[in-house]
């Protein structure tokens, strides 16, 4: 036995085995969670582990308290199977991207996680800028992370999280949970005879960047121009030549201690004299500080035989790494309880949430993003060059921007470029039990959730994108009623146990947004709609939806060993047409006790369960697909003609699951082990196909395709060591998950999507979600590169499937030690598999700014000779002889539209989090009033091995509202982050 126990702890530390330390008891209890733990399932109803045939994986609170998180869903990440939290990298809200399982619908929005809050769904809605990732050029704006409604959530008020990962797991929830759920408990009074118990939380955590590009600093400025046959740089026509300071290319000459006519600070022009020839080596990393996050949160709580309650206050402030952004947010939370009667109990939930912000960082690849200049500048131009903004008399109407009118200010972009946002949540629920007798019971709850936000956005005159200025201001509003009513019955004969619910829901979400701008300032600096040239534009944009539902559950069981669940629910929703409108669907699932049942248990068994289930979910559209509708027009009083040629015959899509699995606790539940299978179909798809564009729509909605889903689930919790000063929990996690495109509608030329008209996603039978297509390199049938007459890559006629965004595998790994009064916990994950496109690869490539370009740069004229071969008019091919520039050869090989040389394997290991903390013995504490009196030292993202060029191998794009894997456009700096934690109970 001990030499099969420390088998299993070498595949755990190599990450074969998984383990949810999160879903682990604290770790003073020397104990791994059993399978017969009560876990809260779909509708808030709470049952027995053992009874479930599906995975309810449980992360307790200490996941949210220690890790401390701007963005609570973040703190799982790596530490449930099959669970994955993406965001955009786009500033210190950082909206999550949360999918179980992989993705199932050909649409990027429609494959996320519901969240469940205390019984009643979440919203979550994400209202984008209205913006692309990419607009370099186009004159409009970028994207901003604003935050969506799991932002409005206070880490320090999370009881538990139960991940339902499989639409068996939520069918009762209906559609919005056909991708899996999160059921968040939020805390309530847990004291004895009414003692009143207070925590005190604070936390204090700096950030600074994780990883950099690898920038080169041997070459400056230029584009190889020569005067005399040789190269030189000059800033404006001087006695050297022509002016090569307006160029963004770092192909000039190397820093060899030589003068050239400089740009000057002090005259804002040529300098009168030539200067040293330097780089400076701290020009863009120098414009970021060190980001701070400060929070403080207190607890009352109290309980007795009849009442609990608890009330929370949290205040958190955050200066993000970029200067002048970041966010203060305010939560207050309230749990009341009371025992009306013997029968009757009333329970209510109050949270309210105020986010605010000054300016919150933009991403994107255009001019407002602070990511564009980092491409753009060089690397002989220095930062404090930038500083004063504006052109002395010329405040507010002149920047300063010396090397192209083309890239903006950094220091303006931040101190200027100003993207507000004021957001108020409130969320809640009233629930009201009544126990009829032991059997019969009733449970009435009305849910709210109430957002109102109001964003602004301000552009100085003098920016590239806006001349004469901009201003914007958007309202949003957003509510949505949720009401259950839920009849059970609970019964036992014999060895025979049952136990029935039929309800009904009532959900109505009404959304609206008001969009003022104001193209033009009449006045610099002044920020009001009533200050601009034209009548500020408004954008009216209602999205309102209504669903009605009947559902119902049975369970049955046996001498507590065998388990049958089914359960099943109508849905009527407004966003599908009269004869759609009403859909039904099924799931049914079972779980044996086989160690009971064959009498297996022992100290080495304590539980082994094979579990199965299958479930059908109908899942309705989005508003308004029905009927084509005129939007506003820039033009005051006009409307524009729709684009898409909606359908009034929708049905709803069909997503079909099946697993099955098996659970093991042995050793006296010291070691936990979880497999599962499972698949899934989806079909019917509500996808846009193209139209021709004689039709006069560029697509049209359609019901078709068929997509498959199948994966394996490995998990485990092992307490590796057990004694009474020291204690050693291993664990961690490791998924697989393959996707399949079944079948296609005719006539859909496969395209579900693009960003920035270069990385297209697209569709074949027999691929897979995912796939990213778009131009390769020509190559030999033995992999060499073909080029052309002209010593440059040759270009293939059409683009090419490149690579997936969706990883093979993903694992993690976490360890859990107690040294007598001392914990040290620190977790590691990874994936492998998965590729992204970086748009600023390319763009610092094409342009010279990293090392990877300095190749040939020494060589004679610099010339360069591609390794590859041409082919020859007979066919065959002979090795390529032709030399170019260096910065011909590095701008076209890495040209935008080549997604092979700008795609990179997303691999990675990450150090994710750590945290060493001592608690204060309770006799040295007791004298001075106090229940618990810890503190600690934490980091999150210590480490990180990747091949990935850029920033961060978990790159995805921020495309409106969209957070699209798979491509780089504009990312922001990943923060590592170390800090400080105290914690007082009394």
């Amino acid at each position: 036995m001990r030499k099969e126990t420390q088998k299993l702890l070498v595949l755990s530390l190599l990450g074969f085995v998984s383990v949810n330390l999160a879903a682990q008891q604290k770790a003073k209890k020397d104990t791994v969670k059993g399978l017969d733990e009560v876990v809260v399932t779909a509708l808030g109803i709470k049952r027995h582990d053992r009874a479930l045939g599906y995975v309810a994986e449980k992360v307790e609170a200490k996941t949210f308290e220690e890790t401390q998180n701007n963005n609570w869903a973040q703190s799982m990440e790596g530490k449930v199977a099959g669970l994955k939290i993406q965001t955009a990298g786009a500033g210190p809200l950082g909206t999550s991207r949360i999918t179980l399982r992989g993705e199932k619908s050909i649409m990027m929005d429609h494959n996320y996680a519901l969240i469940v809050v205390d019984g009643v769904p979440l919203g979550n809605s994400t209202t984008g800028s209205g913006t692309a990732a990419y607009g370099a050029g186009s004159g409009g704006d970028v994207p901003i992370d604003l935050g969506n409604g799991l932002n409005s959530i206070n880490p320090d008020d999370i009881e538990s999280v139960t991940v339902l990962k499989g639409a068996s797991a939520a069918a009762l929830y209906g559609s919005r949970a056909a991708n899996g759920a999160l059921m968040i408990t939020t805390k309530s009074g847990k004291t004895k005879n009414g003692k009143l118990k207070v925590t005190f939380n604070s936390s204090s955590s700096f950030d600074s960047v994780l990883k950099w590009p690898d920038w080169q600093y041997e070459y400056g400025q230029g584009t190889l121009a020569t005067n005399a046959g040789s190269f030189y740089y000059s800033y404006g026509l001087s006695p050297d030549g022509p002016s090569t300071g307006g160029t963004s290319s770092a192909f000039g000459p190397k820093f060899a201690g030589q003068y050239y006519f400089q740009y000057d600070p002090e005259v804002m022009g040529q300098s009168k004299e030539r200067q040293l020839w330097r780089p400076y080596e701290n020009n863009i990393k120098g414009f970021w500080r060190t980001g701070s996050t400060y929070s403080n949160s207190i607890s009352v709580e109290s309980s007795n035989d009849k009442t609990s309650f608890r009330s929370s206050l949290t205040y958190l402030n955050n200066e993000w790494m970029m200067p002048n952004t970041g966010f203060d947010r305010f939560n207050f939370a309230l749990s009341f309880a009371h025992q009306l009667t013997k029968k009757l109990k009333i329970s209510t939930k109050f949270a309210y949430n105020t986010t605010s912000s000054d300016n919150l960082p933009a991403t994107g690849y255009n001019n407002q993003s602070i990511s564009y200049f980092m491409i753009f500048q060089n690397p002989n131009v220095d930062l404090e060059w930038y500083k004063p903004i504006w052109k002395p008399g010329q405040e507010q109407v002149d920047q300063i921007h010396p090397f192209s009118s083309y890239i903006d200010n950094p220091y303006m972009i931040a101190y200027e470029m100003l993207n507000g946002v004021r957001k108020k949540t409130i969320t809640g629920n009233i629930t009201a039990d009544y126990q009829f007798n032991k059997n019969f019971s009733l449970m009435l709850r009305s849910g709210i959730e109430i957002l109102n936000e109001k964003r602004t956005t301000k552009r100085p005159w003098s920016s590239a994108n806006y001349l004469k200025g901009f201003y914007r201001e958007q309202f949003i509003k957003n509510q949505e009623y949720n009401n259950d009513l839920l009849f059970s019955y609970k019964g036992d004969w014999n060895k025979f146990s049952i136990s029935a619910s039929a309800g009904g829901s009532i959900r109505y979400n009404e959304y609206l947004l008001n969009d003022y701008q104001a193209i033009g300032l009449k006045t610099a600096g002044e920020y009001s709609l009533t200050n601009a040239l034209n009548i500020p534009v408004k954008y009216p944009a209602p999205r309102d939806k209504h669903v009605d539902s009947v559902y119902g559950l049975l369970t049955l069981g046996y001498d507590n060993k065998i388990f049958v669940d089914v359960t099943g629910r109508n849905d009527w929703s407004s966003t599908l047409p009269k004869q759609n409108r009403s859909f039904f669907y099924p799931s049914v699932s079972t779980s044996f006790i086989l160690s009971d049942i064959f009498n297996l248990k022992s100290n080495n068994l304590n539980l082994w369960k094979l579990r199965a289930s299958w479930a059908k979910v109908g899942i309705d559209s989005d508003p308004y697909l029905l009927d084509n509708y005129y939007s506003a027009s820039n033009i005051t009083g006009s409307v524009v003609a729709p684009t898409i040629f909606n359908n009034p015959s929708l049905k709803p899509e069909k997503n079909t699951n099946i697993e099955a699995g098996m659970d093991f606790s042995l050793f006296k539940n010291r070691l936990n082990l979880n497999l599962t299978a499972y698949q899934n179909f989806s079909e019917n798809q509500i996808i846009p196909v193209s139209l021709p564009s004689e039709s006069g729509y560029s697509k049209r909605i359609i019901n078709a395709g068929k997509i498959r889903n199948r994966g394996l689930e490995f998990s485990a919790d092992i307490l590796a060591v057990k004694g009474k000063d020291f204690s050693w929990k291993v664990g961690g996690n490791w998924s697989t998950n393959e996707n399949r495109v079944m079948t296609l509608p005719e006539g859909f030329d496969g395209i579900v999507s693009n960003v920035g008209d270069v990385v297209f996603y697209k569709m074949e039978t027999g691929g897979s979600l995912g796939d990213m297509y778009g131009f390769k390199l020509l190559r030999t049938p033995d992999g060499k590169v073909i080029y052309g007459d002209n010593g440059l890559p040759a270009r293939p006629a059409d683009i090419e499937k490149v690579g997936n965004a969706f990883p093979k595998w993903r694992a993690g790994l976490q360890n859990d030690f107690r040294i007598k009064n001392f914990t040290i916990s620190f977790s590691f994950d990874g994936q492998y598999g998965g590729i992204a496109y970086s748009q600023s690869h390319h763009k610092m490539s094409e342009q010279g700014k990293l090392k990877s370009t300095l190749p040939g740069r020494d060589n004679p004229g610099g010339m360069i000779v591609g390794d590859g071969v041409v082919q020859n008019p007979d066919g065959s091919f002979s090795t390529n002889t032709k030399g170019v520039l260096v910065s011909s050869y590095y701008g076209d090989y890495y040209r935008r539209a080549n997604v092979e040389t700008n795609s990179f394997s997303t691999d990675f290991i990450k150090l994710r989090d750590a945290r060493i903390a001592y608690s204060f013995p309770k006799e040295t504490i007791k004298s001075i009033g106090l229940d618990d009196l810890t503190i600690a030292i934490f980091g999150k993202n210590l480490w990180m091995w990747t091949k990935f060029p850029m920033f961060d191998p978990e790159v995805a794009t921020l495309d409106n509202a969209t957070i699209t894997p798979g491509v780089e456009m504009g990312q922001l700096p990943t923060a590592r982050t170390v800090g400080f934690q105290l914690n007082i109970k009394f």
